[in-house]
């Protein structure tokens, strides 16, 4: 019986976490990305060369979109793409912090409908397919229905507080987090253990695919920072920002500039 696309993406998620992990706090090679766009690892590079080998095996048909693969037009001509980050948090595995995730998506006309989200020293595995729920290691998952700033704690980088993002210049009263990949914080929004993520820059679709299904499977809302729907698969693949969030997401909108 053919695996689903759901089933392809927790495999290969797990595989790729037993490649990171043999690199990972063993001082792996790191070079630094043209035009300061970041860090990348041998792990990086070893875990999207098998991702790219096995999922394209498994679904030859199936465009290609990874951070860590030089994208060409050639995607926009499929009718499905995977959306691949291999290491999301690539600072935080430098560092020899936990907070790294495998993102793993696959895109329909736009929309995702399979992820899995996976933080391989946590044993943390995130998935979910369009309309059936979203799950943590097999159990359901379910954001938080609060809609009040002063008791959220929202997941955000310091950067994204400032006045001039904000109505009235002033950043609303409440709390403040940070995890070092927003593929990990989408996912903590959807697992109910924070309020809301936001991201005021431009985000690259890798980083978020996702997280985003997971998300709203979970009964949360993933909009663009202007509030716009969000759309995968792009000619210039990245998005106005992202707030994702539970029950906060109109109160959050109605505060941003």
């Amino acid at each position: 019986m053919p695996v689903t696309d759901l089933a392809l993406l927790t495999q290969a998620a797990r595989k790729s976490g037993q490649i990171a992990a043999g690199y990972f706090g063993q001082g792996p090679e790191i070079w630094e990305k043209a035009d300061g766009a970041g860090p990348v690892t041998a792990a990086d590079l070893a875990v999207n060369t098998m991702l790219h080998q096995t999922l394209q095996a498994a679904r030859p048909d199936y465009g290609w979109l990874s951070e860590e693969t030089e994208d060409t037009d050639a995607r926009l001509d499929t009718q499905a793409q995977f959306v691949i980050d291999p290491i999301d948090g690539t600072r935080a595995f430098i560092a020899g912090t936990k907070d790294w995730a495998h993102s793993l998506a696959i895109v329909h006309a736009g929309q995702v409908t399979a992820a899995a989200v996976y933080l391989p020293m946590r044993d943390m595995m995130f998935t979910a397919a369009l309309g059936q729920g979203a799950y943590l290691n097999g159990a359901p998952i379910n954001t938080l229905s609060n809609t009040a700033m002063a008791q959220a704690t929202i997941l955000t980088h310091k950067a994204n507080c400032h006045k001039k993002h904000w109505k009235g210049g002033v950043f609303p009263q409440t709390n403040i987090a940070f995890r070092s990949s927003l593929a990990y914080r989408l996912c903590l929004v959807a697992q109910g253990r924070f309020d809301a993520m936001i991201t005021l820059r431009p985000t690259w679709e890798w980083d978020v695919a996702a997280g985003t299904l997971i998300l709203s499977e979970a009964g949360g809302v993933a909009t663009t920072q202007t509030g716009g729907a969000i759309r995968f698969n792009n000619p210039h693949p990245q998005l106005d920002g992202l707030i994702g969030a539970g029950g906060l997401h109109g109160t959050l909108m109605a505060h941003l500039a």
